[in-house]
Formats: C-alpha cells, structure tokens, sequence
C-alpha cells in the first residue's frame, strides 16, 4: 500500500516540497528574531540614537519594552518553559 500511495501522492510532491520549505524559512525567521546577541545589539543601537539624539525618550521607552519583550521571549524559548508557576 506505501508504494501504491507514493505514486497517487506524486502529484502532490511540488505542493509538499513548497510547504517544506516555507517551514524552513519560516523557523529560520524565528531563530533570527529570537536571537539574544541580536537583540542585545538591536538595545544597544537603541540607546545610541538616543543618545545621539536622533529619537525622543517616548520613542526609545515604546522600543526598549518591545525588545526586551523579545528577549525574554527568547530566554522562556531557550529554556522551553512558559514562565508559569507549578500547581
């Protein structure tokens, strides 16, 4: 029966291999975006345009929560908990 549903499924092999790979792109974005050392370099611009004075402290305030939000998802990503308290 595996052989029989290879070859039915065959047409179907570009649709499966598209998938595959937009799976592959789509984890490599998050590994990306969830990066620690990129993100901590991401503050680190952050603060310098602030202190170049290139953004306002309101705008540095927004992006700071959003990155460090970022990081701490990174952290309860690396450590595979959900940062719940056991019952």
């Amino acid at each position: 029966m595996g052989l029989l549903s290879e070859i039915l499924l065959l047409p179907l092999a570009p649709v499966r291999g598209s998938i595959w790979v937009l799976d592959q792109v789509v984890a490599d974005a998050e590994r990306q975006y969830y990066d620690p050392s990129a993100i901590q370099a991401q503050l680190a611009a952050l603060e310098k345009e602030l202190e170049a004075g290139d953004i306002d402290e309101e705008t540095f305030d927004r992006r700071e929560d959003e990155l460090l939000d970022r990081l701490e998802g990174a952290r309860t990503r690396q450590t595979g908990t959900t940062g719940q308290t056991g019952t």
